[in-house]
């Protein structure tokens, strides 16, 4: 939902800081490596040391940096097709571990293994959302929409995980188990999302069509030369 509504503020903001960052000599794809980069670094080593206010901090910035390579690229022209799987990986890996970092801290430091299941629900419909509309349009279908979107996911997880470690670092009690309601609240609308693109893509013309297998066309067309060829010999 966020990445349609808030796609044309943000551009305001993110365009004459991708125009700057192209003046430096960065290119997009070596933003998009540093943001994933440091995103990872930063889930896999504070999250699971429970410092999740400081973690949330530096992985929020660095996936606000992250976006800045759409804007680079936009200001170049364009980019490239390698640029967009290449950031389109990268995004999944940073998914990946984030959560990842979350159930490890779930597991060894709150010991709760409720935590753990939404997590882990988070982490695999979090690839799957993404997946799915990959697949569908590789296909030449449409699984568009949905309710939770990257975009959605980030600030529910980052927001839940930032106040938890904000009422625990500084001692504020109402705060300190926030991160249990965000993740559940999350899982179930990312399956419900995941179910939504499913159903996308069903309705997606030509989604039911026949796909015919190569080696049987090939099979056909020899069937034809030999019997071509039998008919020449006769």
């Amino acid at each position: 939902m966020l990445s349609v509504f808030g796609r044309a503020p943000m551009s305001k903001v993110t365009a004459p800081l991708g125009r700057a960052l192209n003046s430096t000599g960065l290119t997009p794809n070596s933003v998009t490596l540093i943001g994933t980069v440091v995103t990872v670094a930063a889930a896999v080593t504070m999250f699971p040391a429970g410092y999740l206010f400081w973690g949330t901090m530096v992985i929020t910035l660095f996936v606000l940096f992250d976006m800045l390579d759409g804007a680079m690229a936009r200001a170049r022209g364009g980019g490239t097709k390698y640029g967009a799987v290449l950031d389109a990986t990268c995004d999944r890996v940073a998914d990946g571990a984030i959560f990842g970092g979350l159930a490890w801290w779930a597991v060894y430091s709150e010991d709760n293994r409720y935590l753990l299941i939404a997590t882990l629900v988070c982490l695999v419909t979090s690839q799957v959302i993404s997946y799915a509309k990959a697949r569908a349009e590789a296909s030449g279908l449409s699984a568009d929409g949905g309710w939770i979107e990257r975009p959605d996911r980030l600030v529910i997880v980052l927001v839940g995980a930032g106040l938890t470690g904000a009422g625990r670092h500084f001692g504020i009690p109402w705060l300190d188990s926030l991160i249990y309601p965000a993740m559940w609240v999350l899982a179930v609308l990312s399956v419900v999302t995941v179910v939504q693109r499913v159903l996308a893509v069903r309705r997606s013309e030509g989604a039911r069509d026949i796909i015919v297998k190569p080696e049987t066309v090939v099979g056909n067309d020899r069937d034809q030369n030999d019997q071509g060829d039998q008919a020449g010999s006769s």
